[in-house]
């Protein structure tokens, strides 16, 4: 599974976004956790379909979307969306 963080340098709600993803991936160790800088990774946030920081996306192993938050998700919502994603 991969918990993928799509922030900006100057987004004051990726740091409540950052601390989520950050405790769900300590919860999940399984959960592979990759933070991507929109500003210097423009292509991938593109290929995601993002359009504003920060945005949570939620894939399984095989890839495959079982939730996105734009703005910062809260634990809860990430935690059930990565048991989806087992």
């Amino acid at each position: 599974m991969v918990l993928e963080l799509f922030t900006s340098a100057f987004c004051a709600p990726c740091r409540a976004a950052r601390a989520v993803v950050a405790e769900a991936g300590r919860l999940v160790p399984q959960a592979r956790v990759e933070e991507v800088d929109v500003a210097d990774q423009t292509e991938r946030a593109a290929a995601a379909g993002v359009l504003s920081t920060p945005t949570v996306v939620v894939r399984t192993a095989a890839g495959a979307e079982v939730f996105r938050a734009t703005g910062a998700p809260t634990l809860p919502q990430v935690l059930a969306a990565m048991g989806r994603a087992l």
